[in-house]
């Protein structure tokens, strides 16, 4: 069995600059030489994560961090990777909001293929690819919807086909998706026989968190992004580009960010799948780095997880809003009463409900779904009785 790839769909280095896959089309002009997320500027210079949106983000992952010390009984050495780091802002924010005991232990490394920007704290090792064993918390914020992908669309015979793309954006219809692709839509991703429906396969995604959490020796793994769950899937997709704040169409010439929200529910399971101790075939040793598109491999940490059989506690999926709830970040107004009490103090904590409320809102930054994959130790959320199930 093939994996589905054309020879249109995988013309990854040949310099030919006609129609191929969106996979390949959006690794050239993301991550190749002169691409978007090597310039200078960085993803805040085009749209606005959590992170940019205020240090209250930054404080409720150093908390997450800190329940996961504590969960692994306060190691000499505490772990915290930052995945898809941007320019260092949130591992220098997790870093700051600390306590000076867990500081002290703490190991910081940010991820990222673009040079360590000036004026970086001391204390983060720059990587342009994750470390082979984590013990501690790996977090990527919306790392996994810049991990290109391809697309599909449902041809006037109820077919789904592989999209084409020029430098220019224009797409036409490719081959039909055969093997692991094709497999994987049928069981996360299933296209009626309708023309012009569209999907994303997201089978490098699912490929690039099982690596990541293979990483981790023990810890929690999460991952944040815009996603959905194959109860809901989008019937025309949802690959997008971003330039300057504004959204765009995605064109793969560098000179825009393209991005596709992620099967969160696909990536769950294939974690799982990778450590399952009953037969169940691993995850290749493949990952389509946001930051990298070439394949890792890292034999120690694999080869011991493949010799040891490690079997992973359930993940769990649930909204940013809820995350954050669970760790003391609510967007509730302070009581009218420290006006008068206290007013400066009252001024910075309506401040901070307002920032707090944003990272929270339904609809925006709240909606977002935090991925949620413990390994040897428990869930340190804890059971939240309100939140919903799935996303």
């Amino acid at each position: 069995m093939t994996d589905g790839t054309t020879a249109e769909g995988s013309r990854r280095d040949s310099g030919d600059s006609g129609p191929r896959g969106w996979r390949a089309a959006a690794e050239a002009a993301l991550y190749g030489p002169g691409g978007f997320y090597r310039r200078p500027e960085g993803p805040a210079g085009h749209f606005r994560t959590s992170v940019h949106a205020s240090p209250l983000f930054a404080r409720a992952v150093a908390r997450l961090l800190c329940r996961v010390d504590a969960a692994l009984g306060r190691p000499p050495v505490l772990d915290f990777v930052d995945m898809g780091a941007g320019r260092g802002e949130l591992v220098g924010g997790v870093l700051a909001a600390l306590p000076a005991d867990v500081a002290a232990r703490a190991r910081a490394y940010a991820v990222e293929i673009a040079d360590r920007p000036a004026g970086l704290d001391g204390r983060i090792t720059w990587l342009s690819e994750l470390p082979d064993a984590v013990t501690g918390l790996l977090f990527a914020n919306e790392w996994l919807d810049n991990v290109p992908v391809d697309v599909v669309e449902v041809d006037s015979a109820g077919v789904p086909r592989l999209v084409l793309v020029a430098e220019d954006g224009s797409e036409r219809l490719g081959e039909p998706v055969t093997g692991a692709p094709a497999d994987w839509l049928a069981r996360w991703w299933p296209l009626p026989a309708e023309e012009g429906l569209r999907a994303e396969i997201g089978l490098p995604r699912d490929r690039a968190w099982a690596s990541a959490v293979d990483r981790v020796v023990r810890g929690l793994a999460v991952a944040v992004d815009y996603a959905h769950t194959v109860d809901a899937r989008p019937p025309y997709g949802t690959l997008t580009g971003f330039r300057e704040g504004r959204e765009t169409a995605p064109v793969p010439d560098g000179s825009c960010d393209i991005t596709a929200h992620v099967a969160l529910d696909a990536c769950a399971a294939a974690a799982g799948a990778a450590h399952t101790p009953s037969g169940t075939a691993p995850a290749p040793p493949y990952a389509a780095h946001t930051l990298q598109h070439t394949a890792w491999t890292h034999p120690h940490a694999a080869q011991e997880t493949r010799e040891t059989a490690r079997e992973l506690p359930r993940a769990r999926l649930l909204t940013q809003r809820a995350a954050l709830r669970a760790l003391d970040l609510t967007g509730a107004r302070p009581p009218l009463a420290l006006a008068s009490t206290d007013p400066s103090a009252y001024v910075r904590a309506l401040a901070n409900a307002g920032e707090a409320a944003e990272l929270t809102a339904p609809g925006g930054l709240g909606d977002f779904g935090w991925l949620l994959q413990p390994v040897g130790i428990p869930d340190p959320l804890g059971p939240d009785p309100q939140d919903p199930p799935g996303l």
